[in-house]
Order: structure tokens, then C-alpha cells, then sequence
């Protein structure tokens, strides 16, 4: 079929190419199963879809060491994947007028209105701190352009945070470097504060519910943990050891950073709505037209995205999502600036979760995609390549 199908959404019109010769969904499928048996990964669920339909489904491997097969509907946690979803309930309220993008968030967050700034290191390897210069706003913490920055890929913040009880502090001058961090954690924070609700039930009311993501919660029921897929670690001979299977316990706060568990189906329906211009296929009114654009373009200036150099590396290698190119970030994603050779298009956005799940949203072709896997370290070997022997089956054409 070779043809161009359009529809009005809210903001404008959608185009939707479809290629006049794709892979077939058995292609897709060898691809998979294949992949998960060469590289040795337990489980993965694949799926592809425009605006309009899904076009691919798959799932492989099994749920834990009992064999159980996983399913389309398995369950992963998918860690900082929940920062999307932070991020849009976070411009549903400066929709409201409840914040400013470039406000100071200080206002609202008391803890992050008087912040130092870790200038360095003493001879005993204590903290040398100055007071901020500049205040932090919404868009510092949405970017991570804010100076609060994980440890696991910040040498300063690996050092500051090996002496416990330190209170917290910022990395750098907010604005002068993009470094994956805690602010969206904190941007969860001022959603519950402004809303009077926790995170998970503002979640619920403002986006899930209305997205028909039935499965996406920070809490899962017993009902269905045997959905829940496995979670494995890599040793150091190579192999992955399960961890210890047992329900999740429910957490004591939500976290905005990380902490959802979700399907790949439910995913994709919250990728259709970045495709539909804030319009999920059922539903109006997730985001304005003119908030998801800003999701869509850089708001970082010059400032290059992506590259991360690990400090633990059981948690994480390092990280360069497309090696020998710059990436920018916008309000929520990753975006890559040079066309995936075989893959998504320049201008496509992205990220991950910590256990190697991935997606991306590429409007140029009105498409997107999710890869779940559920293992450690972040970006292992196998797992990357999987994800990249994924997006080629599902682009070929």
C-alpha cells in the first residue's frame, strides 16, 4: 500500500506515511525471538504504532525463571520513562497559570529556594559551597539544566554524595550545563504541592485514566503481579542472575523521576498523544497544541544532550546515544538532531528507562515505538542492540 492518510487533530493536520513495501510482522517477530535468544536477554515486548492504529505487537522470552511466557499486556517497571509523564503534568499546570515555566520554583519548593552550589573540593575532600546565583525555574528542572544531578553519572555528584547527610545541593550554576539529574524528581514534587494531590492520584485523574492506560500506576495490585516481569542483573562473567521475585512494596511517596510500572501497550497510547498534538485517540485535551511543541524543539540553546560517563557501573554504563553526534533536549525528551541510519528521523523524540526499556516518538513519520526489556546495568550491550536491530525490522521498507 503506498499512500498518505490525514486527519484534523487539534492544532492542525496529522500526516500518516506508510511505506509501499514494509517488513512483514513475521520479519519483525524472527527479529525478536532471534535477538533475545542470540544475546541472551530474558524477555523483551516490542511495539510499533502511528497516531491512528498499532502496527506492531510482539512479545518474547519468559516472565521469570518458572518459564512463564510473557505477553503483549506484561508489566515493567520502566523507571525514568515516568519523567514523560512528570513533565506533561507539570505543563498541564502551567497551562493553568498555577506556575511559570521560568518562574522561580522556589515559591512552591521551599527546600530548593536558598541552594548552594558545589564550587569544588577541599584537601580532605570536603565540600567547598557558594549560594546559587540564579534561582531555579520549572524549565531548569524539566531540561536538567538545573545542577541537580544523579550520582551515578556525576563525578561531582558521585563525591558529594558519598558523605551522607548532606543536604541538597546543585552540581553547577543552574542554565550552563545539561546534566541528567533529579529535577524532574523535584518537578513531581511541585505537582503535588500546587495540586493538593500525591502524584499517583493526580496522575490517575489528569492523564491515565483519560489515556485509557489501565495498566500504569506506581502501585500494583495483587491481582496483577503475575503480570509483573522479572527483573535480572548482569554478573560479572556475563551472565544475567533474577533478581528475587517478590510483589512490589508499595512505595511511601511517588517519585516523579522514576517508579511507574507500565505496558508497552499503555506507552504507545501515551505516545499517541505527544503524536496527536496533546489529543490521545479517544480523548481531547491532555495538552494544548502549542505545549506540545515545546515537548517538540530544543530548549536547551547550544548546549548538547545525552552523553553520559557512568561512576557505578552496575547501575549504568556509560552513555552516548548516537555516538559522533549532538543530541538537545526539549520539555520532556531527548532529541536526536542527525536521521538513525535505518531508523527514526532527525527531529525524534526520546528516552529510557534504568532497566533497559526504551522509546522513541518520531513526528516527522508520525510513528513511535517501545522496546521493555528488565535488566541491569542501563544500556547494556545486548540490550542496545537489540533495541537497534528493533527499530531497523520495524523502519525497513
Amino acid at each position: 500500500m503506498n499512500r498518505r492518510q490525514f486527519t484534523t487533530v487539534a492544532g492542525g493536520v496529522l500526516a500518516s506515511p506508510f511505506p509501499a513495501t514494509a517488513a512483514s510482522p513475521e520479519a519483525v517477530d524472527t527479529t525478536l525471538r532471534d535477538g533475545i535468544a542470540r544475546r541472551g536477554i530474558p524477555a523483551a515486548v516490542g511495539m510499533f504504532a502511528s497516531y491512528y492504529k498499532t502496527l506492531y505487537s510482539g512479545a518474547f522470552g519468559v516472565r521469570d525463571s518458572s518459564g512463564t511466557p510473557v505477553t503483549v499486556d506484561s508489566i515493567f517497571s520502566i523507571a525514568s520513562m515516568t519523567k514523560a509523564v512528570t513533565t506533561v503534568a507539570a505543563l498541564q499546570l502551567v497551562e493553568k497559570d498555577e506556575i511559570g515555566l521560568d518562574e522561580p520554583v522556589g515559591k512552591v519548593l521551599r527546600e530548593l529556594a536558598r541552594i548552594n552550589v558545589v564550587e569544588g573540593f577541599d584537601n580532605k575532600g570536603e565540600p567547598i559551597l557558594r549560594p546559587a546565583k540564579t534561582p531555579l525555574t520549572l524549565r531548569h528542572l524539566l531540561t536538567h539544566t538545573s545542577g541537580l544531578c544523579y550520582s551515578t553519572w556525576d563525578e561531582t555528584a558521585f563525591r558529594y554524595a558519598a558523605r551522607e547527610g548532606r543536604p541538597e545541593a546543585l552540581m553547577f550554576e543552574p542554565g550552563t550545563r545539561w546534566q541528567y539529574g533529579t529535577g524532574v524528581d523535584w518537578a513531581g514534587r511541585l505537582v503535588e504541592r500546587l495540586s493538593g494531590q500525591t502524584l499517583e492520584e493526580y496522575f490517575q485523574v489528569n492523564i491515565l485514566r483519560r489515556l485509557d492506560m489501565v495498566d500504569t500506576s506506581f502501585l500494583v495490585p495483587e491481582s496483577k503481579f503475575p503480570r509483573v516481569v522479572s527483573g535480572y542483573t548482569r554478573q560479572p562473567d556475563g551472565t544475567l542472575k533474577q533478581v528475587e521475585r517478590k510483589p512490589p512494596t508499595p512505595p511511601k511517596s511517588f517519585n516523579g523521576g522514576g517508579g511507574l510500572y507500565s505496558t508497552a501497550a499503555d506507552y504507545t497510547r501515551f505516545m499517541q498523544m505527544i503524536l496527536g498534538n496533546g489529543r490521545g485517540i479517544n480523548t481531547q485535551g491532555i495538552l494544548q497544541p502549542g505545549t506540545v511543541e515545546w515537548m517538540k524543539t530544543n530548549q536547551i540553546g547550544p548546549l548538547s544532550a545525552g552523553k553520559m560517563r557512568s561512576y557505578i557501573p552496575g547501575t549504568s554504563l556509560d552513555v552516548d546515544i548516537q555516538p559522533g553526534h549532538k543530541e538537545k533536549w526539549s520539555l520532556g525528551f531527548l532529541i536526536n538532531t542527525d536521521a538513525y541510519e535505518g531508523g527514526r528521523s532527525a527531529g525524534s523524540l526520546a528516552w529510557a528507562g534504568l532497566f533497559n526499556t526504551f522509546y522513541w516518538i518520531d513526528p516527522a513519520r508520525n510513528v513511535c515505538g517501545v522496546l521493555l526489556m528488565q535488566m541491569l546495568p542501563f544500556v547494556d550491550t545486548q540490550a542496545v542492540g537489540l533495541l537497534g536491530d528493533f527499530e531497523r525490522a520495524v523502519y525497513r521498507g
